[in-house]
């Protein structure tokens, strides 16, 4: 929709009659059935074992909450879920489309486990948890953003103002309420995001990070100046036309009043004459 596909990883995974299933359409399909299959459970104890829980992690060893987390829906927010899978199947389409199917499994684990993880040690010292996706899929926005800043979305506004915009918006809720680990759930999923997407070349060229990777390169010792070649002086054929401007000159104003490059051009005229056999 937005670009072209760069990558050769772009087939789709299957089909459906005539439609493609790309990885995206999975991992909608997925959360929808998980969304569907919380509204049966209710509050069933279940879901508390899937949410992300430091103290169970650490205690308990239910591991498999750093990445369960995303996959519980409360039936409370179904309109905002819906609002959130429309926005990661546009949005992830098109970073898919972008990167390739597997660039694209690997950001997404990326942006699923690495809040988590931050969480899981900010757990040592203070117990936290988390639970639903919105984090995760504000990250996929904000590597579309990265991808294609000066895309114009809603009211004709640019994808890299409205990527900023929501992320000020977003830290500010967070910052009222003092939600600390919420913020660092919120930046770390935005600094993952742009950061894959920028190691992979992609985005528009921004003055302070090109100037932080040359700080990193290393610099040549010594600079190579190329030799430049004598240009060569092309002679006119008609050596009385060339060298006449110049006598009548001299017998206006005397030989003296003759520049450096008139002089250089009577004497390759003298020269020429005399070689000039009679």
């Amino acid at each position: 929709m937005f670009g072209v596909t760069t990558s050769d990883d772009y087939q789709p995974v299957t089909w459906v009659g005539r439609h493609p299933v790309h990885v995206t359409t999975l991992l909608v399909a997925v959360h929808a059935f998980a969304a569907i299959v919380a509204c049966f459970l209710g509050g069933a104890g279940v879901l508390n074992h899937l949410a992300f829980d430091s103290a169970l992690v650490w205690q308990r060893g239910e591991v498999w909450q750093l990445a369960t987390y995303a996959f519980v829906h409360a039936p409370s927010a179904l309109l905002w879920f819906a609002v959130e899978m429309y926005m990661l199947y546009v949005f992830g389409r098109e970073v898919e489309r972008f990167i390739g199917q597997r660039a694209f499994i690997t950001l997404y684990v990326l942006l699923l486990l690495a809040p988590t993880t931050l969480l899981a040690l900010w757990g040592l010292s203070e117990r936290t948890g988390l639970a639903g996706s919105p984090a995760l899929h504000f990250g996929i926005f904000i590597a579309f953003a990265t991808i294609y800043p000066n895309v114009e979305l809603l009211l004709r506004i640019l994808a890299k103002w409205i990527a900023l915009a929501l992320a000020a918006i977003s830290t500010l809720q967070l910052l009222a309420y003092r939600d600390w680990s919420g913020m660092a759930v919120l930046w770390v999923s935005i600094a993952v995001a742009f950061g894959f997407i920028r190691l992979r070349g992609a985005g528009l060229e921004l003055e302070w990070w090109n100037t932080l990777k040359s700080r990193w390169q290393p610099k040549p010792k010594f600079t190579v100046v190329p030799r430049s070649a004598p240009r060569r002086v092309v002679e006119p054929e008609n050596i009385h036309e060339s060298i006449d401007p110049v006598l009548d000159k001299i017998s206006k104003q005397g030989i003296n009043s003759l520049t450096a490059s008139e002089r250089r051009a009577l004497d390759r005229a003298r020269n020429r004459l005399l070689k000039k056999p009679q």
